[in-house]
């Protein structure tokens, strides 16, 4: 995956905020705009933010009592020694300066990414990235949404809310290529001088019955930041839920991290829930929190209970807050990278708001083979942990890659939506030492192009001395390649087809409807800078018409957040007031 200097430098200064002042300095100069770059609204809303979260946290904490697995709480399981740190140099850390008056201290962390240009066909005819599965940056949005406040630009991440959805793809006939390619062309509608092309990639589907056998570590942050029941009590009640689809094949363990780390669970058959079940119930938050030593012990539990030809994985369930110990984020990376290796992944849960470390979690996740996910509600927790298990969980392809040449001949510009922080450059795509996304069993990852075709109207003039464009080969508007390897593999494999031109339809079907409307959304809430007078009313009223049969109520509930962006975006009208003399 593509790595950046600047994107390091903010990780690791997240890590030892308020430290000293050379380390406060570099988080200013390096750092991602935080929750201090949040629109006005926030200020206008505050006091309904504070209802919403006062009634979003008594509801979580009294569904978490109602599905309680086990019996009364045990006296605390001994806690192991702690790991030995890596040999890093220690950093010593103070606290956050205190908000100003009136305000909440806000420690939220988010990697700056941009927007992707428009690039002209003629002279950067190649596109190339790596596929994303992760869906963390929708559900965050959504609870702050739903909160009653706007999300800072960089909170969103275009496509992890295009990839919340499932498109209803149709998957591979044979395991032999573990996924299968769907492309769609229609006009968009927000311009209707640019063209939409989808590209979809289905997983195929595997029986939950057939799902090797799992060795999974809970990696849980107990400190004292997780002290809130839209943290720890969430956690362990979303936790829970996976537990009745935990098997006697399976292995689960608990490790702790609040100051030093702690072995709560060794490796367990899953089909003792009881005995799972009474570990979560135990677990109290409190004290600094030591990421580093929680994950060496997370990794060295994973490793003792290593099942061949099996899943192995780390599942680190924090808010992210990083605050002490002597590990640096490079650090954690290279561990979490060299784990990788080994044949251990690393799957991110975040939680909870005011110090949630959204940079840190998806890094880690990307080194690690992994997922990243936001969980905010039981509900998202029962989709991440309990319906989703099974893509989550077995990789089916590793290091996938999507390389899209335009021919000149036909496209004049091209734009990628989303995918900012997943850029390859153009010789990463044939150079197999380049990690890149993974797909598990089930998953469906969309991207979405924006095309100005030969005849429109461009975003920018053409050069004077561009060469001639070609002729057009036999119709073809793009040619698509996609390399992956096996999950166990070191070689990739290649998939290549031609687009054509003749697939552009007059009209956008469902899916391609759909899709777009959730990328209109997330461009406007980054600023819309490519919608023109494509307003949330109109993204709502497309969304509207290609909702389709939506059993589980998602697109239903992407309605209503539109709609709540909306009326945040909408200025109180100010009245009046006569002044009584």
């Amino acid at each position: 995956m593509p790595a950046c200097r600047p994107l390091c430098l903010a990780l690791l200064a997240v890590v030892a905020a308020g430290c000293t002042t050379s380390v406060q300095t570099e988080r200013r100069e390096a750092a991602a705009p935080t929750g201090d770059a949040r629109p006005r609204a926030d200020l206008a809303n505050g006091a309904l933010a504070t209802q919403r979260s006062m009634d979003l946290a008594r509801e979580q904490k009294a569904e978490a009592a109602s599905i309680s697995l086990s019996e009364p709480s045990a006296p605390p399981a001994p806690m192991a020694p702690p790991a030995q740190p890596l040999a890093t140099a220690a950093v010593s850390l103070g606290r956050m300066p205190p908000a100003g008056p009136g305000e909440a201290a806000n420690r939220e962390n988010y990697a700056a990414h941009g927007v992707n240009p428009v690039q002209r066909t003629a002279e950067a005819p190649v596109s190339t990235f790596s596929i994303d599965v992760d869906t963390g940056a929708y559900s965050n949005v959504r609870h702050m949404l739903n909160a009653g406040r706007l999300p800072p630009a960089d909170a969103v991440r275009t496509e992890e809310f295009i990839n919340y959805f499932d498109y209803a793809y149709t998957p591979p006939r044979e395991r032999d290529i573990p996924f299968s390619v769907t492309t769609e062309l229609a006009p968009a509608p927000w311009n209707e001088q640019r063209t939409l092309l989808l590209v979809g990639v289905q997983g195929f589907r595997v029986d939950p019955a057939d799902i090797p056998a799992a060795n999974l570590v809970f990696l849980i942050d107990t400190s004292g930041s997780m002290e809130s029941p839209d943290k720890l009590d969430l956690l362990k009640a979303s936790f829970k839920q996976m537990l009745p689809r935990l098997r006697a094949q399976d292995r689960v363990s608990i490790v702790v991290y609040a100051g030093s780390a702690g072995l709560v669970l060794p490796p367990t058959p899953g089909d003792q829930r009881d005995t799972i079940a009474a570990a979560l119930d135990r677990l109290q938050a409190g004290g600094s929190t030591n990421g580093g030593a929680g994950i060496e012990l997370a990794y060295a539990t994973a490793q003792q209970a290593y099942i061949p030809h099996g899943v192995n994985r780390v599942l680190l369930a924090t808010d992210g807050d990083f605050n002490v110990g002597t590990v640096s984020t490079e650090a954690l990376k290279t561990l979490v990278a060299d784990k990788r290796k080994s044949g251990i992944a690393l799957t991110t849960l975040g939680f909870g708001e005011g110090n949630y470390n959204d940079a840190l979690a998806e890094q880690l996740a990307d080194v690690g083979n992994g997922n990243h996910y936001y969980i905010d509600t039981l509900a998202e927790g029962r989709k991440v942990l309990q319906d989703s298990l099974v893509a989550t969980l077995m990789t089916i392809a590793k290091d996938v890659k999507i390389q899209i040449e335009f021919n000149p001949a036909v496209v004049e510009e091209y734009r990628l939506v989303g995918y900012e922080n997943r850029l390859l450059r153009r010789e990463d795509f044939n150079n197999d030492a380049v990690d890149a996304g993974e797909i598990g069993a089930g998953h469906n990852v969309t991207a979405l192009y924006e095309l100005t075709l030969k005849g429109s109207s461009g975003a920018s003039d053409p050069l004077r001395y561009a060469p001639a464009a070609l002729p057009g080969r036999d119709g073809e508007l793009a040619f698509l390649r996609l390399r992956y390897k096996q999950p166990e593999g070191d070689r990739s494999r290649l998939i290549e087809r031609p687009i054509a031109r003749s697939e552009i339809r007059p009209a956008a079907g469902e899916r391609l409807r759909f899709a777009a409307a959730v990328a209109a959304f997330a461009d406007n809430l980054r600023g819309a800078t490519h919608l023109g007078d494509f307003d949330l009313g109109r993204i709502a009223a497309l969304a509207e018409g290609a909702r389709g049969s939506d059993t589980a109520g998602y697109r239903a509930e992407f309605i209503n957040l539109v709609r709540r962006a909306r009326e945040l975006q909408t200025p109180t009208p100010v009245h009046d007031v006569a002044v009584a003399r």
